[in-house]
C-alpha cells in the first residue's frame, strides 16, 4: 500500500500533471458520450484545423487573416462541390454496377476454382474448393443484403447529409474566422500555470498538423494518380477503385494490402491473365512504391517517431472507439500519448533538479 501511495505522491503531486490528466479525461468523456450529437461540430473543428495551414501560409505572405480565411474557404467549398457533384454520383453508380455484376464474377471465379484440382491435385482438393465456393457465395449474399439495407436507409442518410451540408460549412467558416476568439475563451478557462500541458500541446500540434495535412494531400495525390492509371487502361469501376486506393493510405501497412485485392480481382475478371492485367498490376505497384518511398518523405517533413507495432495498436484501439475518425487520427492520438509519456518524466526530473539546487 505504501508503494502505491509513494508512487502517487511522486508522480501526481504536481498540480499541472493533475490538470492535464483531468483535462484529457474530460475531453475523451465528451467525445465518447456526446460524440454522435456533436459530430458536426467535431467534424467542422477537424476541417478548420486542416485549413489552418494554408491560411497561416497566406498570412506569412502578408495577406491579412480575414481575406486569407475567405480565400481558402472558397477554394475548399469549390473542392467539396466538385466532389459532391462530379465524383460521388459516379462512385454511387459504379457501386451499383459492381453489385449487379457480382453474380457473374462469382460464376467466373467458381469456374476458375473448379479447374484448380485438375491442374494442381497435389496442392488443392475438390472438397476444399467446394467449401471455399460455399463461403464465397455466403459472403456475396451477405454483402448484397448490406447494400440493400443501406439503400432502404438512404432516405434517413440523405436528411442527415443535408443537415450536415448546411451546418458544417457555417461552423467551419466561423471556427476559421474567429479562431483567436475561441482560443482566448479557452485560455481564460484554463489555469495560468500549465507548463507541461503547453509542452505536450506544442509537441502534438507540431506533429499532428504535419501528419493530418500531409495525409490529406497524400489521399488526393494517390487517388488522382490511381484514377489516371486505371482510366488509361480502361479498368472498370476506375473512380470507385481509385478512391479506395486513396483512402487506403489512412491505415498504414494494412490499407494498401487490403485494397490491392479488389483492384487485382476486378482487373483479372475483366482481362484474365492478359498482358493488360500484368501492365496494370505493374503500374499499380509502381504507384504504391512511389507513395511509400517518394511522396511520404516529401509530405511528412517531420516523421512521427512511432514503432510500427505502436501504430497498429493505435489503429485498432482508436478505430474501435471512434470508427473512421479514430483510424484517421490514430497516429496523432498515439503521438499525444507519446508526448505525455515523454513530458511527464522530464517534468519530474526538472522539479527534482530545482529542488536540489534550492537545497
Amino acid at each position: 500500500m505504501n508503494l502505491i501511495t509513494n508512487w502517487f505522491q511522486r508522480h501526481l503531486s504536481d498540480p499541472q500533471i493533475v490538470f492535464l490528466a483531468l483535462f484529457l479525461l474530460i475531453v475523451f468523456a465528451i467525445v465518447l458520450i456526446l460524440g454522435n450529437m456533436l459530430a458536426p461540430v467535431l467534424g467542422s473543428l477537424v476541417i478548420a484545423y486542416l485549413l489552418e495551414g494554408p491560411v497561416a501560409y497566406l498570412m506569412r505572405r502578408g495577406l491579412p487573416r480575414l481575406p486569407s480565411v475567405i480565400l481558402i474557404y472558397v477554394l475548399f467549398m469549390l473542392f467539396v462541390t466538385l466532389v459532391l457533384i462530379g465524383v460521388m454520383p459516379l462512385v454511387s453508380r459504379q457501386i451499383t454496377e459492381l453489385v449487379q455484376q457480382l453474380p457473374t464474377m462469382i460464376s467466373e471465379g467458381t469456374k476458375f476454382l473448379t479447374d484448380l484440382p485438375e491442374h494442381y491435385p497435389e496442392l488443392v482438393t475438390m472438397a476444399q474448393i467446394d467449401a471455399l465456393i460455399v463461403a464465397l457465395r455466403a459472403e456475396a449474399v451477405s454483402f448484397g443484403q448490406q447494400v440493400l439495407s443501406w439503400s432502404v436507409a438512404r432516405v434517413v442518410g440523405v436528411i442527415t447529409a443535408l443537415v450536415y451540408l448546411i451546418l458544417m460549412p457555417l461552423l467551419v467558416f466561423f471556427f476559421m474566422k474567429d479562431k483567436d476568439l475561441f482560443l482566448d475563451w479557452l485560455r481564460r478557462l484554463l489555469p495560468q500555470h500549465r507548463g507541461i500541458a503547453g509542452d505536450v500541446w506544442r509537441d502534438v500540434d507540431r506533429q499532428t498538423s504535419n501528419y493530418v495535412r500531409g495525409k490529406a494531400w497524400e489521399i488526393i495525390v494517390v487517388w488522382v494518380a490511381s484514377y489516371v492509371a486505371f482510366y488509361a487502361f480502361g479498368l472498370k469501376y476506375a473512380m470507385l477503385l481509385s478512391l479506395l486506393v486513396g483512402l487506403s493510405v489512412i491505415i498504414p501497412y494494412i490499407g494498401a494490402a487490403v485494397v490491392t485485392v479488389p483492384v487485382l480481382l476486378v482487373a483479372w475478371f475483366q482481362w484474365g491473365w492478359d498482358n493488360t492485367f500484368i501492365w496494370l498490376a505493374t503500374v499499380y505497384f509502381i504507384i504504391q512504391t512511389l507513395d511509400g518511398n517518394v511522396l511520404v518523405p516529401l509530405l511528412f517533413s517531420e516523421v512521427v517517431n512511432l514503432h510500427p507495432v505502436a501504430i497498429i495498436v493505435a489503429i485498432l484501439v482508436f478505430g474501435g472507439i471512434w470508427g473512421f475518425w479514430g483510424v484517421f487520427f490514430a497516429i496523432p492520438l498515439a503521438t499525444l500519448v507519446q508526448a505525455i509519456l515523454t513530458a511527464w518524466p522530464q517534468r519530474l526530473a526538472e522539479e527534482r533538479a530545482d529542488a536540489l539546487h534550492a537545497d
